[in-house]
């Protein structure tokens, strides 16, 4: 999901407050993912690690650190822990999804092919494993790779899930945490967790990446189906397309009188698509204010996350994760 069009840019104020960490995580990934004997590893790695990403998930862990006032070192470890579960997911997804493009270049998988991003995948999990456990912290540990496998658990639950017209709004949050919160989450919780920060800010720190998460998420189905393709890098109606069942699309399910019904069966379980249907899916989600009632949900996700902050102490950081928050939901807001 690009972070691009809104007016002002939060994101980028916390990069240049954490320029000199970031520069450590980015020196230290570059370190970890060479290998002596497969130059193909570090090869793949770079394409995806240095596409141009915006690193918002080990920022988040830098952020969290500083904010609970860390003053040692380990909190790079454990950001560049983050990027490299985070990076080792997209390789995995973009071979389960058959893609082609990500951050509008080739995907991996394409460049060379799905055996070399499958294990380029295994490799970065191993080094995410290697430097999660450098700290020397049992319940840093616990979070990080607790974390690793909820994410890969929420991506075979979505295999299931994604074409079946019986998953309902509890199941599409399921997925959601694990795919896409779950690392948030785990992000913000470790960097309150190295600092030794008083349980309730862990606490609190754990619930704004959650509900960040969850609104990042909301934010990118809901653009899929009225978004400016030029600013998501995605054409309206992919998800459609691919027969994913996102909240729009369960919010109007839940809604469908028998007609309508059939009409997602054929299209989204059976993927018979014609012509005309994606036309049809918008009518149907605009009938039912389920893009609407999606657009609701992301902003109270996003209003959870900065409730949460209030819990923490008073800190340049801590505004500017307030401001994420909003700046997460602006193109919807």
């Amino acid at each position: 999901m690009g972070l691009d069009r809104a007016a002002t840019k939060p994101h980028e104020q916390l990069a240049q407050h954490l320029a000199n960490d970031l520069e450590s995580v980015n020196a230290l990934i570059r370190q970890r993912m060479a290998s002596r004997h497969a130059p193909r590893i570090p090869e793949v790695t770079a394409h995806l690690v240095e596409a141009g990403g915006k690193r918002l998930r080990p920022m988040l862990t830098l952020a969290s650190a500083d904010l609970c006032g860390y003053g040692g070192a380990f909190h790079v470890h454990l950001a560049a822990t983050v990027e490299f579960i985070h990076t080792a997911t997209l390789l995995h997804d973009d071979v389960v999804d058959e893609s082609q493009q990500r951050r509008g270049r080739p995907t991996a998988n394409l460049l060379w092919d799905n055996k070399s991003s499958v294990l380029v995948g295994d490799y970065l999990f191993a080094r995410a494993f290697q430097l999660m456990v450098e700290p020397g912290n049992l319940r840093v540990l616990d979070i990080l790779s607790n974390a690793a496998a909820v994410i890969a658990e929420g991506e075979v639950l979505q295999l299931s899930a994604a074409r079946d017209l019986k998953t309902d709004e509890n199941v599409y949050l399921q997925v959601v945490r694990g795919k896409t919160a779950a690392l948030f989450s785990a992000a913000t919780e470790v960097g309150g967790v190295i600092a030794q920060a008083p349980e309730e800010q862990v606490k609190a720190l754990f619930d704004y990446g959650d509900a960040l998460g969850i609104a990042f998420q909301i934010v990118d189905d809901l653009l899929d189906y009225q978004g400016d393709s030029s600013a998501t890098g995605k054409n309206v109606g992919d998800d459609f397309r691919e027969r994913k069942l996102t909240l729009p699309v369960i919010k109007a399910i839940a809604a469908a009188d028998e007609d309508e019904r059939a009409f997602w069966k054929r299209t989204i379980e059976k993927g018979d698509q014609r012509d005309s249907d994606l036309e049809h899916a918008l009518d149907l989600l605009n009938r039912h204010g389920a893009l609407e009632a999606t657009r609701q949900d992301a902003l109270g996700w996003s209003a959870k996350a900065k409730a949460a902050m209030q819990a923490l102490p008073e800190h340049p950081v801590r505004q500017m994760l307030i401001e994420l928050a909003d700046y997460v939901v602006a193109r919807v807001s």
